[in-house]
């Protein structure tokens, strides 16, 4: 078999949605559990890119997305969480650019699946910490 033959089969194996990466995915949604909603308390009045980020949690979290796609939020969405990353979150103003274009990245990859709930819920969750709820529960 030839070298190029075994990258195709590879590429194709990665664009199915048979593909699956279980410890990794299981690793990051306990670290998005353990960690979203804390952060975003925390630091929400510095995020304009925080609908975005609320909508790929709950893109994420809804079962109907593919497992492909939920890795790539996922994985994003921890990077969010890390306390440690490429840039601190605490240097103003450059602090979540990483965070901001980590999401774009993820985003733009799986924008497709997307859908309108999850923006809407998204919008449903600012209006509510706009107004001082608390954050919802922080299942996935």
């Amino acid at each position: 078999m030839s070298k190029s033959k075994t990258i195709d089969d590879a590429v194709d194996q990665l664009q199915s949605d048979e593909v699956h990466l279980p410890a990794t995915i299981e690793r990051n949604e306990r670290r998005v559990r353990r960690g979203f909603w804390k952060k975003i308390v925390r630091v929400a009045a510095f995020l304009p890119f925080l609908e975005d980020l609320l909508a790929a949690y709950y893109c994420a979290r809804d079962r109907e997305t593919p497992t492909r796609v939920r890795a790539v939020l996922l994985a994003a969405l921890a990077y969010f969480v890390l306390p440690v990353d490429a840039i601190p979150d605490f240097i103003a103003a450059f602090g979540f650019t990483d965070d901001a274009a980590v999401l774009m990245t993820a985003i733009g990859l799986v924008s497709a699946h997307l859908k309108p709930a999850h923006r809407e819920k998204a919008r449903d969750v600012l209006d509510g910490l706009a107004k001082g709820s608390p954050p919802p529960s922080n299942d996935i």
